[in-house]
């Protein structure tokens, strides 16, 4: 009986497989897709739910092509089959940029990504194309069906009553193992969006595809609104309830200038790094060391790039997970350090050598309090792309900078006290304006001993063309300019009761590889070294990650402020430190004064977490430590609730409003 069972059961299996080639190459096809997908944006690894997930799905879709006439199918399953390869295609580009997924409400910024088609083009590989291979297989599957007439032998054997129960089987499917699967903090990940990389690692592309499209076509806006106000009015209540700390550096910079320094693209492994003994940035290092030089500072950014570490830093708030704020909702009521300081009676101001409506910054920046906006329009900008002061994007630092000095001049002599915002442009990606850079060397010059034992020179260009060796070249050219920049200030006076605040806006978005060229080349042997070697530096995701830092200095030409703070600083943490130290309260800072007896605590809007104690990463739901303090599952706990919080907190005011539309509610501070 049992073999007879048996026999039955494989008479099935074999007849369903005969019958349905079809069918199961395009599911095949198409969860290897998504599969590959996962591998090639978050590294290899099997994610067993997301590929149950999609699998289901697909099935689900796959079943609608028996409708068909078996001769029609073909057309059904490729369109999906396209889709979904389309899908994949699209979703590997955007993660090269933006360490995220597509999303409805993120086309908008389409756009601005536009205005550098260099950058585009330039992280833009074959390999990310390889999703087209399955299509093509598809069709060859489909030409082997029609020479052995597939299609002819089993168009009598299905019928449309199967058809349906089958879709409803699987419908409730998928249902009964999403309602098992998706737990209750998960739940609020699919609703919030904040780290659409972890929902595609657990859930699969099409579970993540879906749920974005149905949270920007049907968004319920009441039930929504109201949870989002509830948790804004308990997180203030809590944060009003706290007394403000004094500490040593109240007041200090109380009625003096500031003159904010947006850098681009300005990271922190370039501070004291040396080629052939040639500083990189050498103007920087030695503004870093004159000033009280923060060495653990994180921008907070999301797919808005400078506009988000503009937001952020002049906020204290988190970028949007729906869109950009820039762009998006620019709408709003923000209480900006830019308004802070027009209450003080300064005159504001931000400089920018581009386009005034690039990330919709001559409406935004209003929006943010600047009295004057000194766009491009305010500066000569040389028409011939060829010409020594046009570099990548606009105007050249350089010349950007020497255009701005009678600026700021006629303000500090009319307009003093001044708040003000230069922005600059030229070390901007995709770096391959070598022209215009100068002579700076890339190749490595090394001396060793050989094996006969004297001592030989060798010559190694393995920087030279690469993403990192422009990227150094250019970042020279900018410290140039800077060091520039800061000599007229000083020869013109302006520097005269006037702090400085230099800061990287976000990091170059240089991949992996590119840092290991950096940091494990073997010019001896001219190669990588092996990760077995003792000299090797790991470029893992935590590290890599913790790469991404940039320099925060507060300088100023009168006061000895030297100092190095290894303390981790998020970019949320500037309003309120710059408030404590020019004498003025702040109210809805998520951040905290950095010298206040605060745990240091940076949330990035995917969810990730960095203290002086670890790294956690909310994708892969593990961490690093970073000191030897022992750490508690209960450590992770509370600062992974916090981040939550923060992201909640932020969203909310961005996407409804709330400190304009709650300001008269006071909610209750629930302390544990």
């Amino acid at each position: 009986m049992k073999f007879e069972v048996d026999f039955k059961i494989k008479n099935k299996i074999k007849n369903y497989l005969s019958n349905n080639k079809l069918f199961l190459s395009f599911l095949v096809l198409s969860v290897f897709t998504c599969h590959l997908l996962r591998t090639v944006t978050l590294g290899f690894g099997f994610y067993l739910k997301a590929f149950l997930i999609d699998t289901l799905f697909l099935f689900f879709i796959g079943t609608f092509g028996y409708l068909f006439k078996p001769k029609n199918r073909f057309k059904y399953y490729m369109f999906w089959l396209c889709f979904t390869s389309a899908l994949a295609i699209g979703n590997t580009i955007y993660y090269q940029f933006y360490q995220s997924y597509i999303s409805v409400n993120l086309i908008s910024t389409a756009s601005m990504i536009s205005k550098v088609n260099d950058s585009l083009w330039n992280k833009i590989h074959l390999i990310q194309f390889i999703y087209i291979i399955f299509p093509i297989i598809f069709v060859l599957i489909n030409k082997k069906l029609k020479k052995i007439n597939y299609y002819e032998l089993i168009d009598s054997l299905e019928s449309n009553v199967s058809v349906f129960k089958r879709i409803g089987y699987l419908f409730a499917l998928i249902i009964i193992f999403l309602l098992c699967s998706i737990s209750i903090s998960d739940s609020s990940k699919f609703d919030n969006q904040f780290n659409r990389g972890y929902l595609v690692k657990k859930y699969g592309l099409y579970l993540y595809t879906i749920n974005d499209l149905i949270h920007s076509v049907n968004f319920n806006y009441e039930s929504s609104y109201d949870e989002a106000a509830l948790s804004y009015r308990n997180y203030y209540a809590c944060k009003w309830e706290n007394k403000k700390e004094t500490n040593e550096y109240t007041n200090i910079f109380k009625g003096k200038n500031v003159l904010f320094i947006h850098a681009e693209s300005i990271q922190n492994f370039l501070i004291d790094l040396k080629i052939n003994g040639k500083e990189v940035t050498p103007n920087i290092n030695k503004f870093v060391k004159e000033g009280m030089y923060f060495s653990k500072f994180y921008p907070q950014i999301s797919v808005g790039t400078s506009s988000d570490t503009e937001f952020t830093l002049l906020t204290s708030l988190m970028p949007s997970s729906r869109g950009t704020v820039f762009v998006n909702y620019y709408d709003r009521k923000y209480y900006s350090m830019v308004n802070y300081f027009n209450n003080l009676g300064y005159y504001t101001f931000s400089m920018h050598g581009n386009d005034r409506n690039y990330w919709n910054r001559a409406v935004m920046h209003e929006a943010l309090g600047y009295q004057k906006f000194y766009g491009a329009e305010s500066y000569i900008i040389p028409s011939d792309i060829n010409d020594k002061d046009y570099v990548l994007l606009g105007i050249s630092d350089s010349s950007f900078f020497k255009q701005s000095i009678s600026k700021l001049q006629d303000i500090k002599d009319t307009k003093s006290p001044f708040f003000g915002t230069i922005i600059t442009l030229s070390n901007h990606s995709p770096f391959n304006d070598l022209n215009k850079y100068g002579d700076f060397d890339v190749t490595l010059k090394y001396e060793y001993t050989n094996d006969d034992g004297k001592k030989e020179t060798i010559v190694r260009d393995y920087l030279d063309g690469t993403t990192m060796g422009n990227y150094l070249k250019s970042s020279h050219y900018a410290d140039k300019a800077f060091g520039e920049f800061i000599s007229m200030l000083k020869e013109t006076n302006i520097l005269d009761n006037t702090i400085i605040v230099f800061y990287g806006d976000h990091e170059a978005r240089i991949s992996k590889n590119e840092f290991n060229l950096l940091y494990n080349y073997d010019p001896v042997n001219d190669k990588i070294l092996d990760k077995d070697d003792p000299a090797y530096a790991s470029m893992d995701n935590y590290n890599y990650d913790l790469l991404k830092n940039t320099p925060f200095v507060i300088w100023s030409n009168e006061i000895d402020l030297s100092s190095h703070i290894d303390e981790t600083m998020g970019m949320y943490d500037v309003l309120p430190t710059i408030a404590n130290m020019f004498g003025f309260d702040e109210k809805y800072s998520l951040g905290h004064d950095i010298f206040s007896n605060e745990e240091n605590i940076v949330v990035f809007p995917n969810g990730n977490v960095l203290t002086d104690k670890v790294y956690y990463s909310d994708l892969y739901e593990e961490y690093i430590t970073l000191d030897d303090t022992p750490i508690k599952d209960d450590y992770i706990n509370k600062i992974s609730e916090y981040a939550n919080t923060i992201l909640e907190v932020s969203n909310g005011i961005v996407t409804f409003d709330l400190i304009e539309k709650e300001k008269e509610n006071v909610g209750i501070c629930e302390k544990e």
